[in-house]
């Protein structure tokens, strides 16, 4: 069993950063790949970006490309969204997940998800 808590959410003006933490539980988060999803008002979930049990693959969506970066630390059990230049468009409810295989960029696809940390960027 792994639990995921995300933090690092909030209010921010457009071109602003944030950096997002999702920390997780359970000896065998390093074996596990990542993913962030994101899901705004009236619109259905999507993969914002996925890293393997290493860091050393990575996964992004088109939308976030050149602007967002993924990474982990496994001796802290924490995997990072790192968020720069954030547009009005990228405000969303902002969810880390964990699941057991291999780097997946499909939503059904993972095991745990956390609760999820609001980011709300204002024009």
């Amino acid at each position: 069993q792994v639990q995921l808590v995300e933090s690092g959410g909030g209010l921010v003006q457009a071109g602003g950063s944030l950096r997002l933490s999702c920390a997780a539980s359970g000896r065998t988060f390093s074996s596990y790949p990542m993913g962030w999803f994101r899901q705004a008002p009236g619109k259905e979930r999507e993969f914002v970006a996925a890293i393997n049990w290493s860091g050393g693959a990575t996964s992004y969506a088109d939308s976030v490309k050149g602007r967002f970066t993924v990474s982990r630390d496994n001796a802290k059990n924490t995997v990072y969204l790192q968020m720069n230049y954030l547009k009005p468009e990228d405000t969303a409810v902002y969810y880390c997940a964990a699941r057991t295989t291999t780097i997946s960029t499909l939503d059904h696809k993972y095991n745990y998800w956390g609760q999820g940390t609001q980011v709300t960027v204002s024009s």
